[in-house]
């Protein structure tokens, strides 16, 4: 089995570990904490990586996309393919969307149901599940949690979504959820030895940077504390609501 220096060598044995495939296998990525983790232990397992990441014209998609890169700079990365980037524009169905114009995002105080974006996973997945049938890519690994809140990230729709790409030709694309069966604290112990300080979680920038107080930036912030680690992120601005307490780092 290949070592990479990315994948931490003392994992806690009693966390679920990860499903992946040993073939050729693509990963749909964000720059947040859950991909970059997902995508590390797919490098040590699969046979080669292929990075997706979809554009869609939403706020956060610059400073994230510089980001993922940034994060998977490595020289030891021989069968980790170069991020591909796909598009699939939202700005007609979007239209003054938040998530469009960065207009009243969800803040760390607000449910993160607030975040949602109808379709979202669902045109992501397709998008991302054609180009590797295309590129004859027998996996596609998404990094939902077990603890989303949301319909489209459960078993339900993966089944279901499955069984509907079947009807889109050969060869057949296999949809994994590697971190299905575990949380966010469990994730951040799989990446405890990764640079996670290089990821970029928010759904509000400014000037390219963590906002501090976005819904996203408030789960970014709980995630690092509860999995005791340093937070070395840089904010824009002090966080809000309960989370005052825990002023930002520079």
């Amino acid at each position: 089995m290949h070592s990479s220096s990315l994948i931490p060598s003392n994992c806690n044995r009693n966390l679920p570990m990860p499903n992946f495939p040993d073939d050729s296998c693509g990963v749909l990525i964000s720059g947040g904490l859950d991909s970059a983790v997902m995508t590390s232990q797919a490098f040590d397992r699969s046979t080669y990586v292929q990075p997706i990441y979809i554009q869609c014209g939403l706020i956060w998609e610059q400073p994230e996309l510089t980001a993922a890169r940034r994060f998977w700079q490595s020289p030891n990365q021989s069968r980790l393919r170069p991020i591909q980037v796909l598009t699939q524009p939202m700005d007609d169905v979007y239209g003054d969307h938040w998530a469009m114009t960065g207009v009243g995002p969800p803040t760390a105080a607000c449910d993160d149901i607030e975040v949602f974006l109808p379709g979202r996973n669902l045109l992501l997945i397709v998008k991302a599940a054609l180009w590797c049938q295309q590129n004859r890519l027998e996996t596609l690994a998404i990094g939902t949690l077990a603890t989303s809140p949301f319909a489209d990230a459960k078993p339900e729709f993966f089944s279901d979504l499955q069984s509907l790409l079947r009807h889109c030709g050969a060869p057949d694309v296999r949809l994994v959820q590697p971190f299905g069966r575990i949380e966010k604290r469990q994730v951040m112990e799989l990446g405890r030895d990764l640079p996670l300080d290089l990821t970029f979680s928010c759904i509000a920038p400014v000037e390219d940077q963590h906002c501090g107080t976005c819904n996203k930036c408030g789960e970014r912030q709980r995630a690092f504390r509860e999995a005791r680690r340093h937070d070395s992120t840089f904010y824009a601005r002090q966080r809000v609501g309960n989370l005052d307490q825990f002023p930002a780092r520079r």
